[in-house]
This record gives structure tokens, C-alpha cells and sequence, in this order.
């Protein structure tokens, strides 16, 4: 395909519509703002043209964003002539390239990537993919990151193939999506584990939102088992309210309190020859005298 590369306005550039990676203004971006600044824009970015003057992004949404912050006018993009469905594919190829992705940024990519290839081969077997299309379909795997759409096989079994995972890996990250956006919350920030928030996903939203009222107030988290509880409760519809409280405040082996000490405090009252391997000895000793001292003090007052 020949490269069509040109100064596009950014008032004429929208994002792509439910983009699912995340573009903030962190130290990355700030990096790259810096960079583009002394350097310029090392690759243009990646838009479909839409309608009349109107394009869409398909792969820079952290290059568009690194322009605006420039306050720039334009920015330098190739412009491609591709359907909704294939910007889809090269949109989300391109990012899951990238090294570092969130639990929910992989689960809307890995939908939209499974619903493109479903509403391609739904137009296609109505008659309504036009004869260009099928010419750039062989084509469009010549651009970076980009992937072919394909014609045949199960949705999930294509989308497996392509980014190299297995279709229970896909069936979990997509079920995620399920989540309320609180819960997601947590499995991006690592507090509730992928296994587990598939689990809350499907349970009653009402209910999730009891769970995580539970979590901000009294910070516990539902362990892998509970949440199977919840959800077989959920199901029979037996999570009547406070349940979940029941359940969640339940004392975890990981989350019994864990008492320590600064040693250095302890240091002088040891005597000088007790080898470290008694120390534990001494201290229990030194305890259960108190404890009597304790108990002949008390006696001694109700007398």
C-alpha cells in the first residue's frame, strides 16, 4: 500500500471510538512530550479517514495527545483507506505490542478484536463487503502491527491464534468486562486477582457495588474461594444483604494480625552471654514472670 502522509489539523482528528488503552499525563508522557520537543515525531501516526475532513485515530493516541500538550496545530499522519473493522484489528495489534498493559485494557481489546472479526464475517456473508475490501484484506498485514481479517473460522479461535494465548486465558480477560468499573479498578491496581475478579463479574452489579462498599470500608478482600461462594449464592439467589459482609469479614489465614518488634529496644535488657538462639526463651520466660506478677498483684487487691 502506498503511504499517504500528510500535515493533518487536529481539529480535524477524533480518537477511536471506545478505545480501550488508557493515555495519561504521567512521567511517560511527559518523556515523550520532552522527546518530540527536541527531536520531532520519529513515526507519523496512523489515521482512517472518516467523512468529509474528519479522520480517526488508529494507532498515536499518545502522540496526538503528546501534540496537544505541545500546543501544536498539526501533526505529521499517514492516512489510510481501511474498513471499521480492520482499523479495529491494527488499532489493538499495535498497542498489545507494547510492554506493559492493564488487566483492563486487555480485556475491551481482546472484545472489540473478537466483535470486528464477528461483524466482518457477518457483512461479508450478507453481501455487503465491498470488492475493495477484499483486496485490502491480503494487504492490510504489510503495515506495522496490523492483521489480516479473517474470512473463516470461530471468532475466539482466530483471536487465540493471533496474539498467542489460549482461549481460557481470552474467556477470562474478556469476562472482566463484566466487572463494574470500581472492581476493574482494583484488578488494574493488583488488589483483587484476575481468577477472582472473574468470579464477582458474574455476580449481580448491585451486588459487586456491596462488595466493593465492603472493601473501601473496612479494606478486605474476597479471596479467590469466597468469591466462588458469592457467585454459587448469587446464582441460587441466596446473597441476600449482609451475606456478602459475612463472607468478605470472615478471618483469612494471609490476614490474621501480625504482631513485630524493634529489637534494638530489647537489646540492652538481654544479659550479655545469652547466645541469640535463647533470646526467644528469654523473652517467653520473662513474659510468663510478669504474667504472674500480674495475677499476685490482682489477688492482692480484692483482698
Amino acid at each position: 500500500m502506498e503511504k499517504d502522509i500528510r500535515e493533518i489539523p487536529l481539529s480535524q482528528i477524533d480518537t477511536f471510538p471506545n478505545h480501550p488503552f488508557q493515555v495519561k499525563d504521567d512521567d511517560d508522557m511527559m518523556n515523550l512530550v520532552e522527546s518530540i520537543a527536541q527531536n520531532g515525531l520519529f513515526s507519523p501516526i496512523i489515521l482512517r479517514k472518516t467523512f468529509h475532513k474528519r479522520f480517526e485515530v488508529v494507532s498515536g493516541h499518545r502522540r496526538l495527545r503528546a501534540y496537544e500538550l505541545l500546543g501544536r496545530d498539526t501533526i505529521p499522519a499517514e492516512v489510510l483507506n481501511i474498513t471499521k473493522e480492520e482499523a479495529t484489528l491494527y488499532m489493538i495489534d499495535s498497542n498489545l505490542q507494547r510492554s506493559s498493559i492493564l488487566p483492563s485494557e486487555k480485556a475491551f481489546a481482546y472484545k472489540m478484536r473478537m466483535e470486528a472479526i464477528k461483524e466482518y464475517k457477518w457483512r461479508m456473508n450478507a453481501g455487503r463487503v465491498p470488492e475493495r475490501d477484499f483486496e485490502v484484506i491480503g494487504k492490510l498485514s504489510d503495515a506495522p502491527g496490523a492483521t489480516e481479517l479473517p474470512p473463516e473460522g470461530k471468532s475466539k479461535d482466530r483471536l487465540a491464534e493471533a496474539i498467542g494465548v489460549s482461549h481460557e486465558t481470552i474467556r477470562r480477560y474478556i469476562r472482566l468486562t463484566e466487572l463494574i468499573p470500581e472492581l476493574l479498578n482494583l484488578v488494574d491496581e493488583g488488589k483483587l486477582g484476575l481468577r477472582t475478579g472473574v468470579e464477582l463479574s458474574y455476580i449481580n452489579k448491585d451486588k459487586q457495588m456491596e462488595i466493593f462498599n465492603i472493601i473501601s470500608m473496612d479494606e478486605v478482600y474476597p479471596t479467590h474461594a469466597q468469591a466462588i461462594r458469592m457467585r454459587k449464592l448469587d446464582e441460587q439467589g441466596n446473597l441476600a444483604k449482609g451475606v456478602v459482609g459475612q463472607i468478605m469479614l470472615e478471618q483469612k489465614p494471609n490476614q490474621k494480625e501480625k504482631v513485630s518488634f524493634n529489637m534494638a529496644r530489647f537489646e540492652k535488657l538481654f544479659p550479655k552471654n545469652l547466645p541469640a538462639s535463647r533470646r526467644e526463651d528469654y523473652i517467653a520466660a520473662a513474659m510468663e514472670h510478669y504474667a504472674r506478677y500480674l495475677q499476685r498483684k490482682e489477688r492482692g487487691q480484692e483482698r
